[in-house]
C-alpha cells in the first residue's frame, strides 16, 4: 500500500535543530523565509518535492546558513535569461583550496527537462549538511577530507520551460535547450576530434588540449562560459553530470573516433580507471542492477549498466570529452531513469535508489595517489606534468604543486616533469582493497649545463634541443673566462654545486677552478 502522499514526499531524520524550507508553493522572492515544519514531523527533514528556481535558491541558501562551518554558496555566472548559477559547496574551509584536498563537482539539469538531477543534488545538499550536524562518521569524514561543490541547475531557463508542462511530461523536447535554443551538452569545444589527431602521431601523448580559436567564432551560451570559467578557476580531479531519459551510467569518449560510425567503442587512454568510476555508482544502484525484464533500460543490464559513450551513440561538444582532454577532471554521464520530468510521489524512490550511489562516487576521488611536486628549495612547482607509463594522458599540478591522479589498483611507473627541471621517475604499487589515495612527492633538481656544452660553444645550427618538445636554452651573458675566474667573495663558482653533485664520478681536473 503506497503511503499518503504527505508522508511519502519526506525523508524523516532525528535531529536538535530545526530544518527550515520553504513551501513548494512559496512565492517568488530569493529572501530566506524560516518556516516551521508540518505539525506532528520531527523538526529536521528532506521535503520530497519539485523545486522552482526561487524555493532551489532559497533551500541552498538556508542549507549553507545552517551549515555555515562546511558550507557555502556562491555564482559562477549567470544563465541567458539572467539567473544565477548557484553552486553550494562543502568543505572542512570552505572557499578555500586547501593543500591535498581533491575537489569533486556534480552537475544537474544540463537539460533542462531532466529534473531529477537536479532534485537529488538539491536532497543531497540538505543531506551532507543534516549528516554532518549528527554526527556522521562517514559524511564527517568525507567533507573534513574532500571538497565538493554542487550545481543543480546548469540550465534554470531549461527548467522554467519544462516545468511548465508539468511534472510526468515525457516529450523529450520542451526545456531541453537554454534560452538561445542550444543543447548545452553539444555546445562545448570538440577536442575529441583533436585528440584522435594528435593520437596518430604516436610519440604525442594526450591532456591537457587548448580550445581551438574557431570555437569562439560560434554561438557559445553563457551557462557553457561559465563552466569552462569554473574549470580553469578550481583544480577539479572528478565529475559526475546527471541527466534523464534512460537507466545507465555512460563514461568517455562519447564521440567515435571514426565520425562516420554513430555506434563504436571509442576508449580514452583511462578506460580502466573510467570503468571503476561507472561501475562505483552503478553496481550499488538498485534498479541499474535490477534483472527485471521491465526493468527501464533493461537493455544495458548484460553490460553491467556502464557504458563507452560512442558505443552507445556518438555525439561532438559534449561536457564530459571537455573535461577530461582539456583539464585534470574525470567526468561520468549518468541516466537516472526513463522519465525525464518524474511526478512528484516518485522523488523520494529517485532518492533513496541514487543517495549511496552518489557518495560511493564521491570517495572514489580518492583512489590512486597524490603528492606534491617541489623543488630542491622546497617551492611548489605549478604546472609540472605527471605522466604514467602505458597510460597516455596527462595531468598537471595546481599552483600550490599538489595533484590527484586517479588510477586503478596495480603497479605503475610515474614520472614528474618540468621545463627547466630533470624529470624524476618512481614505481608505485596501488593495493586493490586500497581506499585511500596513496601519497606520491617529487623534488626536481635544476637542470645544469654540462661541460661538453659550454666548453664545445654553441653550435652553429642554433640553440641545442631548440624544437617543438624542448626549451631554448638562454643564451650565455658570460664569456667563458670570466665563469672560471673565482668569485671576488670567496664563495664558490656557479657550476659547483653541479660538480659536486656527482659524487665519486666528479672530475676532480675542473674544480682547480
Amino acid at each position: 500500500m503506497r503511503p499518503s502522499p504527505p508522508l511519502f514526499a519526506m525523508l524523516v531524520l532525528a535531529a536538535a535543530r530545526p530544518w527550515c524550507e520553504p513551501h513548494p508553493d512559496a512565492a517568488g522572492g530569493l529572501d530566506i523565509v524560516e518556516e516551521a515544519p508540518p505539525s506532528g514531523y520531527p523538526p529536521t527533514f528532506l521535503r520530497f518535492t519539485h523545486h522552482s528556481y526561487a524555493q532551489m535558491v532559497r533551500v541552498l541558501k538556508q542549507t549553507a546558513a545552517r551549515c555555515t562551518h562546511i558550507a557555502k554558496t556562491y555564482s559562477i555566472g549567470r544563465s541567458f535569461d539572467g539567473r544565477e548559477l548557484l553552486v553550494i559547496e562543502f568543505s572542512s574551509l570552505p572557499g578555500q583550496h586547501e593543500l591535498m584536498e581533491p575537489e569533486v563537482k556534480l552537475i544537474g539539469n544540463i537539460h533542462g527537462n531532466e529534473v531529477a538531477g537536479r532534485e537529488m543534488l538539491i536532497y543531497l545538499a540538505q543531506y551532507l549538511c543534516s549528516e554532518y550536524l549528527l554526527g556522521s562518521a562517514r559524511i564527517q569524514r568525507l567533507l573534513n577530507t574532500t571538497r565538493i561543490h554542487l550545481l543543480p541547475s546548469m540550465n534554470p531557463d531549461g527548467y522554467e520551460v519544462a516545468a511548465a508542462e508539468g511534472a510526468g511530461y515525457n516529450g523529450w523536447t520542451s526545456g531541453r535547450q537554454n534560452a538561445q535554443s542550444l543543447d548545452l551538452n553539444r555546445n562545448f569545444p570538440d577536442l575529441t576530434s583533436e585528440y584522435y589527431r594528435l593520437a596518430s602521431a604516436r610519440s604525442t601523448r594526450s591532456g591537457h588540449i587548448a580550445i581551438p580559436q574557431h570555437y569562439w567564432w560560434g554561438k557559445v551560451a553563457p551557462e557553457t562560459k561559465a563552466v569552462m570559467k569554473w574549470m580553469r578557476t578550481i583544480p577539479f580531479v572528478l565529475s559526475a553530470s546527471l541527466h534523464g531519459g534512460d537507466l545507465v551510467v555512460s563514461y568517455p569518449f562519447d564521440f567515435s573516433k571514426h565520425p562516420e560510425e554513430e555506434k563504436m567503442f571509442s576508449p580514452t587512454p583511462d578506460e580502466t580507471m573510467f570503468k571503476l568510476l561507472a561501475k562505483a555508482y552503478a553496481d550499488v544502484h538498485p534498479m541499474m542492477m535490477d534483472r527485471s525484464e521491465n526493468r527501464c533500460g533493461g537493455n544495458f543490464l548484460k553490460r553491467g549498466s556502464i557504458i563507452n559513450g560512442a558505443d552507445w551513440y556518438s555525439f561532438t561538444g559534449g561536457m564530459s570529452d571537455f573535461n577530461y582532454l582539456h583539464s585534470n577532471c574525470f567526468e561520468i554521464t549518468v541516466e537516472l531513469g526513463c522519465v525525464k520530468f518524474p511526478p512528484e510521489e516518485a522523488l523520494y524512490t529517485i532518492w533513496q535508489h541514487n543517495k549511496e550511489p552518489l557518495l560511493n562516487f564521491v570517495e572514489m576521488v580518492h583512489r590512486g595517489i597524490k603528492g606534491v611536486v617541489m623543488d630542491k628549495f622546497g617551492k611548489p612547482v605549478k604546472n609540472a606534468r605527471i605522466l604514467v607509463k602505458g597510460i597516455r594522458h596527462d595531468i598537471t599540478t595546481a599552483p600550490d604543486g599538489d595533484y590527484w591522479r586517479l588510477l586503478p589498483p596495480g603497479s605503475h611507473i610515474v614520472v614528474a616533469q618540468a621545463p627547466g627541471y630533470s624529470k624524476v621517475i618512481k614505481k608505485v604499487t596501488i593495493p586493490a582493497r586500497m581506499k585511500r589515495a596513496g601519497r606520491v612527492d617529487f623534488i626536481l633538481q635544476p637542470l645544469r649545463i654540462g661541460p661538453r656544452t659550454f666548453l664545445l660553444g654553441p653550435r652553429r645550427s642554433g640553440p641545442r634541443g631548440a624544437g617543438p618538445h624542448r626549451e631554448p636554452e638562454e643564451p650565455s651573458q658570460d664569456p667563458l673566462g670570466a665563469r672560471r675566474q673565482p668569485a671576488a667573495d670567496g664563495s664558490k663558482p656557479w657550476w659547483w654545486s653541479y660538480f659536486t653533485s656527482l659524487g665519486q664520478h666528479q672530475p676532480r681536473w675542473l674544480l682547480k677552478y
